[in-house]
């Protein structure tokens, strides 16, 4: 591990973050990027314009085919589909993702649902796996130092061997929630449930408990959002335990309520060198 004053000295900082999403991840990213020589790298944002791409122009084009008039003009290529993904905008694969549930309600089927899933792990697990190659071109380009705002599910990929790629190449910093920021992250998802992506496992037993606690017997009776707001809590609750030991194998950890009052990238700086303590 490397020690607070080599972090402060090293003239090139590599930076990976953890955490859930919307604990302000990319709000450090942005933050710290002030000073100019910082590459922000995006996880989500290279996951969707790169390597799930095609699935999810392919989703759009799906459903614009429902309707008749629309799929004359593209059969035609009369009109043409563009996924436009940015760091701000991610709403083009949380709406790829979907949700499990009712079709009638905007659920996806159960096997669609697991298909897609799978794609979103291979994307973030391919995307992770680029980080060591995307340094090396930032540096080319002239930027001194590399960020990795990873996505909220990095907890979630099981592969050892990536973390431990992760841990050399970059400082693993997690930011962690407090009560407050995990009431806030709870109520947002109760008034606008958001696709995500689980961990099979937990998805499989979460399912299944869902299931039976409301008398269902396929997923498909299931209400998408109902769901989504069911799951939440308990998901948080699964990612801290995972997030807390992966700061502690690999890297440091950081309180949200502390990140939020820097106002500087040199205060993000010295709140990072005192974890390291």
């Amino acid at each position: 591990m490397i020690s607070s004053k080599e972090f402060m000295a090293n003239e090139n900082k590599c930076v990976t973050l953890l955490g859930m999403s919307g604990v302000g991840k990319t709000h450090l990213a942005k933050l710290i990027g002030k000073e100019g020589d910082w590459f922000h790298f995006s996880g989500d944002y290279r996951i969707g314009a790169a390597h799930l791409k095609e699935e999810i122009i392919s989703n759009i084009s799906n459903k614009m085919k429902t309707n008749n008039w629309l799929k004359n003009l593209l059969d035609s290529k009369s009109i043409s589909i563009n996924s436009q993904v940015t760091f701000d905008n991610l709403k083009p694969i949380s709406t790829f993702l979907g949700k499990v549930g009712n079709p009638e309600e905007g659920g996806l089927a159960f096997d669609e649902f697991v298909r897609r899933q799978h794609l979103f792990l291979e994307a973030e697990t391919k995307t992770m796996y680029e980080v060591p190659e995307f340094i090396k071109s930032s540096r080319a380009k002239g930027f001194r130092h590399f960020i990795n705002d990873a996505g909220g599910s990095l907890c979630e990929l099981g592969d050892s061997k990536l973390l431990q790629l992760l841990s050399e190449k970059t400082l693993i910093v997690y930011i962690k929630t407090n009560k407050e920021n995990e009431r806030v992250l709870i109520e947002r998802a109760k008034v606008s449930p958001k696709p995500m992506y689980y961990n099979p496992v937990f998805f499989e037993n979460s399912l299944k408990a869902y299931l039976a606690e409301n008398n269902f017997d396929y997923a498909a009776q299931i209400n998408p959002d109902a769901f989504v707001s069911w799951v939440f809590p308990k998901l948080i609750k699964d990612r801290l335990v995972k997030y807390a030991e992966l700061a502690t194998k690999y890297g440091c950890t950081i309180e949200s309520d502390e990140l939020h009052t820097c106002k500087s990238p040199s205060d993000v700086l010295n709140l990072i060198s005192s974890a390291l303590q």
